[in-house]
C-alpha cells in the first residue's frame, strides 16, 4: 500500500513540476490556429483553446486560415515563453504560450479566432 501511495505522489509531484516550468523556445511556424512547432521540432498544442479546423467534416477553411495567420504573425520565427502542462495522446506538448508576458491563447480568443475549450479550461488560470 505504501508503494502505491509513493508512486501516486511521485507522479503527482512530477506532473506539478512539469506544469510549473516556463522556458523559452523559438517557434518555427504554426500549421493551424492552435498547434505550433519549435525550431527543435517540438510540437506544441495550445492549451485551453480550440480554433476552427482546416479540413474534415466540421471544417471552416476561411476562419481556420485567419486563425492560423493570426497565430503565425504573433509567434513564427520569434522567441516565445512556454508553460508546459502535459502531453496529449498524439505526443504533443500541451502548453500556454506567452509573448512579452501576454498570453497568446487569451489573445486568440479575444480577437475571435478561437474559443475556450471548456473540457480542458481548468488547465489555464485566465479561463476562470
Amino acid at each position: 500500500m505504501a508503494r502505491i501511495i509513493f508512486v501516486i505522489l511521485s507522479t503527482f509531484s512530477l506532473n506539478q513540476a512539469y506544469a510549473s516550468l516556463i522556458t523559452e523556445v523559438i517557434i518555427k511556424d504554426c500549421y493551424d490556429g492552435d498547434t505550433c512547432t519549435t525550431i527543435k521540432g517540438e510540437k506544441i498544442r495550445l492549451a485551453c483553446i480550440d480554433t476552427p479546423e482546416l479540413k474534415g467534416p466540421k471544417a471552416k477553411p476561411v476562419e481556420a486560415k485567419e486563425a492560423k495567420e493570426f497565430l503565425n504573425n504573433l509567434v513564427a520565427n520569434k522567441q516565445i515563453s512556454v508553460r508546459r502542462i502535459t502531453k496529449d495522446r498524439y505526443g504533443r506538448t500541451v502548453g500556454e504560450l506567452f509573448k512579452n508576458g501576454l498570453n497568446i491563447q487569451e489573445m486568440i480568443v479575444a480577437k475571435g479566432h478561437g474559443k475556450i475549450y471548456k473540457k480542458y479550461s481548468h488547465q489555464c488560470n485566465w479561463t476562470r
